[in-house]
């Protein structure tokens, strides 16, 4: 491999990979060598558009150094793995797949090959998640809100797996502790899985996480509060922004509030984190967001959702929601 330039594919032409294949042809130190899709039209649309080689299968694929895998997650393990055996690096959009036992046979198999495997938590490469790290201090109470309309592409998940985990993924990268007690509760509304959830989270370190996600909701938000000693930080995903109210005392020791606009450099998320997996690549360091990274997210999420699952068993079997008619190719990814 030329060091200095990866050869990379993309997995999955749909509204996520057209933008992985659009940053990688853009990117100097990147080769955007095939795009695959079992949809053809769509496919060659998007190879066309990016100047590479459209492939029906990753079987046609002359091996690149790396490739970038969004599919439907039902599919992650399948090529992942594939790919891993064949010594490709793998990015691998969030969830890394459907179970947790799935997830850590492929970390097992990227340390065995010693290839990297980053997942797609893009949140971490957010410019105010990045600025946050420089002000965070100890998280003792943490608040998320991630709520949106309905996304017809999403039909293999429920809101967990689908939204909620980003938040998930971050708040674990917070706090730094492992998880004591979950109690969770999710509605299903448009689909036969949760549309709408809340878990709380305590954690050994007595740090609690009130978590909500919601892919019912008119207007999207995006939003985390993090309370620590003597400070409140706001973080909103979609501005993005970050203020931080702090205690502080006047001349004469009464305790007033200190109020900051913590400057963002505006930056991509995607080409971020894309940059970021080619620097892990050619070994410059390792992925932000590991496998285990993302196996440990998943292994919270799917907590959270068997606990959802346990209290939905017991609903009316007529509160339950018809399933949606299963999606053709990954064009809707």
């Amino acid at each position: 491999m030329n060091r200095n330039v990866v050869k990379v594919a993309v997995i999955g032409a749909g509204s996520l990979g057209q933008h992985h294949a659009r940053v990688y042809a853009e990117r100097p130190d990147a080769e955007l060598v095939g795009i695959v899709d079992v949809n053809r039209a769509r496919g060659e649309e998007i190879a066309s558009k990016y100047r590479t080689r459209f492939c029906a299968s990753i079987d046609e694929l002359d091996l690149p150094d790396a490739a970038s895998i969004v599919v439907p997650t039902e599919e992650h393990f399948s090529i992942a793995s594939q790919l891993l055996e064949r010594g490709v690096h793998c990015l691998v959009e969030k969830p890394m797949t459907l179970s947790t036992q799935d997830g850590e046979a492929l970390c097992r198999l990227a340390e065995e090959k010693n290839l990297v495997l980053q997942v797609g938590h893009i949140e971490r490469f957010n410019p105010a998640v990045m600025a946050l790290n420089e002000v965070l201090e100890n998280p003792l109470f943490i608040e998320a809100h991630r709520l949106g309309p309905p996304a017809p592409r999403v039909k293999d998940i429920g809101v967990v797996m689908d939204l909620m985990i980003h938040d998930l993924d971050l708040i674990l990268a917070l706090v730094k502790s492992e998880v004591a007690t979950v109690d969770a509760i999710g509605v299903p509304v448009l689909t036969p899985k949760e549309d709408i959830a809340n878990a709380r989270l305590r954690f050994a370190s007595g740090c609690i996480a009130n978590v909500t996600a919601s892919r019912i909701t008119a207007g999207r938000q995006r939003k985390i509060r993090i309370f620590q000693p003597n400070a409140y930080l706001s973080l909103d995903y979609l501005a993005p922004s970050l203020e931080v109210y702090r205690k502080a005392e006047d001349g004469d020791g009464k305790p007033r509030i200190e109020y900051e606009q913590v400057h963002i450099e505006p930056c991509e998320p995607l080409e971020t984190e894309l940059s970021s997996f080619l620097e892990a690549v050619r070994g410059e360091h390792p992925p932000v967001v590991n496998g285990w990274d993302g196996l440990r997210a998943l292994r919270l999420a799917e907590s959270i959702t068997r606990s959802i699952n346990e209290q939905f068993a017991r609903w009316p079997t007529e509160a339950q929601t018809p399933p949606l008619p299963a999606g053709e190719g990954w064009g809707d990814q």
